[in-house]
């Protein structure tokens, strides 16, 4: 496998795979990216990483701004703002830099993880957007349709709106799980027309079959893959007679894992003639060489979502604008460090930096990004 092309998670704590002008980039202005990921030393596996996390992890305060916003085809979106007017460093409004930060699956903007980036961003003097999945932020269903993977245009409903309010602003995507598959597959689809200056991406499953497969192993069956399902099929349920219109929700309900429910709800609802087909749209890994703008992307090797052998390494290595982080630890969105691992961690060092760098060194940025590689 990855082994044999030189890469070896398990010897190696962190690899970063990338363009040597990218690599000369993050090392010099988002310094984490060299330094030794140590876990937690009673949190070592990836399972055990994914499962603490959602439990031990502190909520930093963090008030929002609530606003809705319609879509085309009538339905409606729900953004958590943080404006920061406060800001030190960006004391203007209009060209304050912007974080937009996309959740996971059953996500919204209450994730303890949400919380840390918009902590990492503000202190920085930036403003923060949550953009909640359809049908996920508290709000109403006003149309028969939630959200998936592949379908970008609310994300980009959501950029244009953004883009409108502040076009003098950098903005910056930050998709975490799903909402980074999310990321990756519009900012494959909108080149470099996508209004967005650089994305990061965290524990992204690169290969939807790849990671469902993994998610059905009876470990992770037991300890996640049902878990979820239950998320998806009560989400579904609160939405029930909006949503039994167009699926059949008895059927939906009876789904006992994400492959049973993504056959049975999201690739009908999208109009997929399988799930087969759906799993090949929503997956981010070929479409690389589409993106333009400077992707930062952080996985572990222990993720039980994202398989290792799904990453796709030996594509990174020939663009100029991604770079895959990987751990040999971690999990999933977990990246757990020090004997008591509440508060800020890897993970969030790394969101913090990132931004930094991006929105405070554009010059250095661009031009390490559009080096062509040999």
């Amino acid at each position: 496998g990855l082994e044999g092309r030189g890469y070896s998670f398990y010897f190696l704590p962190v690899i970063l795979v990338c363009s040597n002008a990218f690599r000369t980039f993050l090392q010099k202005h988002c310094p984490v990216v060299a330094e030794r990921y140590c876990p937690t030393p009673w949190c070592w596996g990836g399972r055990l990483q994914t499962l603490v996390q959602a439990f031990i992890k502190s909520r930093p305060s963090v008030s929002y701004r609530n606003e809705l916003i319609r879509t085309a085809d009538g339905g409606q979106i729900s953004l958590d703002w943080v404006d920061n007017g406060a800001s030190a460093a960006y004391p203007e409004s209009s060209t304050r830099p912007t974080v937009l930060i996309l959740p996971g699956l059953t996500g919204n903007s209450q994730q303890p993880y949400v919380l840390h980036a918009i902590s990492q961003a503000t202190r920085r003097g930036y403003r923060c957007v949550v953009f909640n999945n359809r049908g996920f932020g508290g709000e109403e269903l006003l149309t028969p349709l939630t959200f998936c993977a592949a379908n970008t245009s609310d994300l980009e409903r959501v950029v244009l709106h953004v883009k409108e309010l502040f076009p003098q602003a950098p903005l910056l995507g930050a998709g975490v799980s799903l909402g980074g598959m999310l990321l990756l597959n519009y900012l494959a689809r909108k080149g470099s027309e996508s209004g967005l200056v650089a994305g990061i991406t965290l524990s992204v499953a690169w290969n939807t079959v790849e990671s469902t497969a993994s998610l059905e192993q009876p470990i992770n069956w037991l300890l996640f893959n049902r878990h979820l399902t239950v998320n998806l099929c009560q989400a579904v349920n609160r939405h029930r007679k909006m949503l039994e219109k167009v699926v059949d929700i008895d059927y939906v309900m009876k789904a006992r894992s994400i492959h049973e429910f993504d056959e049975r709800y999201t690739s009908v609802l999208f109009g997929y003639k399988s799930c087969l087909d759906y799993y090949y749209d929503a997956s981010p890994d070929y479409k690389l060489p589409r993106t333009a703008v400077p992707i930062l992307c952080l996985n572990a090797a222990d993720d039980p979502f994202s398989p290792k052998h799904a990453f796709p390494l030996a594509l990174a290595k020939h663009l100029p604008n991604v770079a895959l982080l990987v751990t040999a630890h971690g999990g999933h969105i977990g990246f757990l460090e020090g004997i008591f691992p509440r508060g800020e961690g890897y993970m969030d060092r790394l969101i913090g930096q990132y931004i930094e760098a991006v929105f405070e060194h554009p010059g250095d940025l661009k031009r390490a990004c559009s080096i062509k590689q040999e």
